[in-house]
Formats: C-alpha cells, structure tokens, sequence
C-alpha cells in the first residue's frame, strides 16, 4: 500500500511521516483511534504488556496489518529502553532490543510508545530502513548511533523522521538527567530550561536533533507533537501510567 499523500484521520488512526523519503519507502505512526480496546487503553492500543484484553490487542494488531496491506506481522520487540538492535527479519517476538533495521521488503521495523520518542531511519537509494525506541535514557545512552551502526551507510544519505513524542513544556525532569547529556556534550544543556526547584524541562526533539547531528545525520524531519497534551490523539504514561501504547512503523515496500 502506498501511504505517501494520505490524510491523517480519527478513522484511520495514522499519522503519515511529512518527508522526503524514496518511493519504495512505507511508514506510519499510529493514533488511539480506531480499535476497539475498552477505557483505558481506548482504542487502538498496541500494547500486550500493559493490562490491556489480549483479544482486544490481538484485534488491533491484525486492524493494524490490514489497514498498512503488510504480508506479515511486524518484528514486535520487547523495550528496555537500551540500545539493543535487531535484525527485523529475525525478530522472534518478544525479542529484546529498543531498535530494528532491515534491507528485506516486506518486513516492517516497529516501536512503541506513550510518550518516548520513535524515530525512523531510512538512506537516500531507498535500501535500509529503521526504527528506534528513544526515550532520554536510551538518547543518552547512544541508541539512535547504534541504530545507524547498524544500518551501515555513510550517515550523510540518512533520512530521519521524529514522530509523536512528550513535549518540552510537558517533560520535567531532575538535574541529573541534564548531567547525563551534558557530560557527554555540552551543548545539550540548551535543551534544558527551568521549571520549579531543581525540576527542568527537557526537549527530547532537540536533544535527538543534537545527537544525530554530531554522527552526520542532518536531514531530520518532523517533531512538533507532544502526546501529553494531544489528549483525544495520543496515549501518555505521564499524562496516565495505566495506558496503551501507540506505534511507529517503516518498511522498504514489497515489488
């Protein structure tokens, strides 16, 4: 299915990445409409780790595969927001690692999320995509770079796509997390500004955008959404730690 120029609607429950990918590239990030999970987790919860009915996922997920004409399931992985990298094609689910990467058309790289930020990777020539699970613990910890390891091209002809993810005026976070990305490049702290006592609040966009632009990844497209406070669209841990989980795809398309 092509996806390119389609609408973002509540029916269809996705969201099209606004870039310039190559025409055999296929993405999608999925909304909270169009399932039919019960409050909560309503309803298009993707999630089988978060107390939802597993007939209720197992439905959405099949909704999901339909509605993207996928040939099989995607390559779900079990995060530990780390920077562990799969193989798409040989994910056995649950496999454990926060990013996946594929050559293999037809095979889609997934991540979930209710507030961290996912973020799509695919080369100029259309030939490796993937995806990552980045939440500040695994930005800080290099998974965006052991994504591109794994991608191996040079990182000048990479394409990535930010997806929904919490907001900066939504993120608060302690000075230690600040320190974390400072210590590693001082830079980061302009991504930090005060909130109340010692709290601050952090933009994981700007952080992302930083870090893969000092491994040469400058061609970065979207951010802008916060699912704090995109209430009606987005699930949010922060917002309400008993929630679904929304999913980021992308897939090299099949000839």
């Amino acid at each position: 299915m092509d996806l390119r120029g389609m609408s973002t609607t509540a029916a269809d429950g996705l969201i099209v990445p606004d870039w310039p990918a190559p025409a055999g590239v296929r993405a999608a990030a999925t909304t909270r409409s169009g399932g039919v999970s019960k409050a909560p987790y309503a309803s298009f919860n993707l999630g089988q780790h978060v107390g939802d009915d597993p007939l209720a996922v197992l439905e959405n997920r099949r909704r999901l595969v339909a509605r993207l004409g996928l040939t099989r399931e995607p390559a779900w992985l079990q995060q530990v927001h780390g920077c562990g990298v799969a193989a798409a094609e040989t994910v056995d689910p649950p496999a454990e690692a926060d990013a996946a990467v594929t050559r293999t058309p037809g095979v889609a790289c997934v991540v979930m999320t209710a507030d961290c930020l996912p973020v799509l990777f695919c080369d100029r020539d259309g030939r490796v995509v993937a995806a990552a699970h980045a939440g500040w613990r695994g930005l800080v910890g290099g998974v965006l770079e052991a994504t591109l390891a794994r991608m191996a091209v040079d990182p000048a002809a990479v394409l990535a796509w930010l997806g929904p993810a919490i907001g900066p005026a939504a993120f608060e976070v302690g000075p230690e997390v600040r320190a974390a990305f400072v210590a590693a490049d001082a830079g980061a702290g302009a991504c930090f500004v005060a909130a109340s006592g010692d709290r601050l609040h952090a933009d994981l966009y700007a952080l992302a955008r930083r870090r893969l632009a000092r491994v040469g990844v400058t061609q970065v497209f979207g951010g802008g959404r916060c699912t704090y406070r995109e209430t009606d669209t987005f699930y949010s841990y922060r917002r309400s730690p008993l929630t679904g989980r929304q999913a980021t795809l992308i897939w090299l398309a099949e000839v």
